[in-house]
């Protein structure tokens, strides 16, 4: 970075920062507009986007109904953040962090709220026991895994993502920086998957759920068209491990989701039915 930056006394907030996305950041919280969230007639709401927090959950979800729970059913609703639509009322009603995913539990007695990914993969992962165990060093191994994700991935999308592929301009600095950080947690993952079949075990876990759509995309190639300056290809056991689970069917049916952008064959919007969801996946997959 050749220009230098000497910064006030007190910060205050005069102009965008620039970049993609630039438009909906802001200082503050809260709502911007009244807007209310749709209903549909399933037990779970889910509001999101197919970005990688987004994918958390709906890979859940299709894996659940995978299994074979019928009650896992749930109503899918686009969130364009693009637009803006984290900021109506009802979204900040659900999330007041105004970030996708935000979950509508209306199983039981009254709604319940459920925000931030990882707290929606243990929710339903202890609501129908799958994909965590009850109790034990098990349940601790993965939880330990889940939570790595939690702070490691703003490192991989904040950090490099936004310098590497949406700042206004290259900085080196920066991306010296968050590059060297997600290579190291990259090999972090490597070093473990190279003992494991899964990120926390032999057992396919909500580890695996929520660490795949930001690092395994991120080996595959689909995020911030930055696998060769990264070299993930070296990183032989996430590789492998990013390809088996990108294999598994409801996580390719979880990435269709409330996913607006690529080919249109790879979207699928406002999932509502499992019947009808399966033969508009099997007619966009060529089933």
């Amino acid at each position: 970075m050749n220009d230098s930056y000497t910064p006030p006394k007190v910060w205050t907030w005069e102009a965008p920062s620039g970049g993609q996305f630039a438009s909906i950041n802001r200082p503050v919280s809260g709502a911007t507009h009244d807007k209310a969230l749709p209903v549909g007639r399933h037990p779970f709401q889910l509001y999101s986007l197919a970005t990688p927090n987004g994918v958390k959950v709906t890979v859940m979800f299709e894996e659940l109904l995978a299994a074979g729970i019928k009650e896992a059913e749930y109503d899918a609703w686009l969130i364009k953040i693009g637009d803006g639509d984290q900021f109506g009322s009802g979204f900040v009603e659900a999330n007041p962090n105004s970030k996708i995913p935000a979950l509508i539990d209306r199983s039981g007695a009254e709604p319940l709220r459920v925000f931030e990914s990882a707290s929606i993969l243990m929710h339903l992962a202890e609501k129908f026991g799958m994909f965590l165990p009850s109790s034990g060093p098990a349940r601790t191994e993965v939880l330990n895994w889940v939570f790595w994700q939690m702070g490691s991935a703003p490192y991989l999308g904040g950090g490099f993502g936004h310098f590497y592929a949406y700042a206004p301009e290259k900085w080196q600095y920066p991306i010296d920086r968050f590059s060297m950080e997600t290579k190291r947690q990259l090999d972090v993952l490597d070093k473990q998957l190279a003992k494991h079949a899964y990120i926390a075990g032999d057992a396919y876990s909500i580890a695996d759920i929520a660490i795949w759509p930001w690092y395994g995309q991120l080996a595959l190639g689909r995020l911030y068209n930055a696998a060769e300056f990264l070299d993930v290809a070296s990183y032989r056991h996430v590789m492998a491990w990013a390809e088996k689970i990108d294999a598994r069917p409801a996580v390719q049916r979880g990435r269709m989701v409330n996913r607006p952008f690529g080919e249109p064959s790879s979207q699928l919007h406002e999932r509502h039915d499992a019947a009808d969801f399966d033969t508009k996946t099997q007619d966009k997959m060529g089933g």
